[in-house]
């Protein structure tokens, strides 16, 4: 058993404890954070940008920031109305490009319908694309090279998996999603790892017994309860990146992942819960590409 992982009382798998990683993960940042302003550096400073009042990116957006501050890093918020036109979008992520204290930029989705998000994500500096959406970072990413940002959701899922496989050469991954978002970097991810990797979607015939000969599934579609305990290979890691509020037959409501957590922890080996999986590690790797552009930047300036 992991660091990460604590037995799940109900089933047979082993829970992969995002938020206790994601808490260890923040200590750790913030330990760096303070080695880099003992060196004589600035701190490193995320900018992130909320355009409306969508309710649930209030939260969001409000977490991130509390989350930069537990890291030691210094948090811009730049709220915007609902009314803003993508051209004064545009002008805010040039002045935040051109800031140096600003280390990352991230710009919360989704936008209002009068902006274009691959406009806005293009328009930030690939160096401060701490969410790695950018065209640059995404090529950068398909082509192996190391000098990219990843994506935080797909570096999350990752590091998850990374704390129960060491190595994971010749291991078969199942990616049940092909978003640009998730589905398509986490991939990318896994073939680097050496993993052999299928990625399936809406249009993937007999998606059940793929996923049944999967040793890592990694589900993102957005669809609750969409994989059954019978798609899961006896002994697999699964990653649930889906989380869906739905309501109980008691007039309640809660948070459900993609795949069934009853059914599928009487099967898997480890399993990720929802909530408290991939969430808390989405932030705290964003917190990561923070920190890591921040370095690379003040490393180049000394160059």
């Amino acid at each position: 058993m992991t660091a990460s992982s604590t037995v799940h009382a109900g089933g047979k798998a082993e829970l992969i404890d995002g938020k206790a990683m994601a808490a260890q993960m923040t200590a750790d940042i913030r330990g760096q954070v303070e080695q880099l302003v003992e060196q004589g550096h600035e701190l490193p400073g995320l900018a992130v940008v909320l355009v409306g009042n969508d309710p649930a990116s209030e939260v969001y957006v409000k977490n991130k920031a509390i989350q930069t501050h537990r890291a030691g890093m210094k948090s811009f918020m730049q709220m915007m109305p609902e009314s803003t036109s993508q051209d004064e979008l545009l002008a805010l992520i040039a002045e935040l490009n051109a800031n140096p204290k600003v280390d990352g930029i991230l710009v919360q989705l989704p936008l209002p319908p009068q902006i274009d998000a691959a406009t806005v994500t293009n328009a930030i500096h690939p160096d401060k694309d701490v969410d790695g959406l950018g065209e640059a970072n995404t090529g950068r990413l398909a082509l192996g090279m190391e000098n990219g940002i990843v994506p935080c959701t797909p570096l999350g899922c990752l590091k998850l998996l990374q704390s129960v496989h060491a190595d994971m050469t010749g291991m078969n991954a199942v990616v049940i999603g092909a978003s640009n978002l998730v589905g398509k970097p986490m991939a990318q991810l896994l073939l680097k790892a050496n993993c052999t990797v299928t990625v399936a979607h809406i249009h993937t015939r007999n998606i059940e017994e793929l996923a049944r000969s999967a040793d890592i599934l990694v589900v993102a579609t957005g669809k609750a309860g969409l994989v059954k305990g019978s798609w899961i290979k006896p002994g697999a890691t699964v990653i649930d990146v889906g989380i869906t509020r739905v309501q109980t037959p008691e007039g309640k409501s809660r948070l459900v992942g993609d795949v069934v957590f009853e059914e599928a922890s009487q099967v898997a080996g480890h399993i990720t819960p929802v909530p408290g999986g991939v969430g808390p590690m989405t932030i705290a790797c964003l917190l990561h590409n923070t920190f890591q552009a921040a370095s690379r930047r003040r490393a180049s300036s000394e160059g």
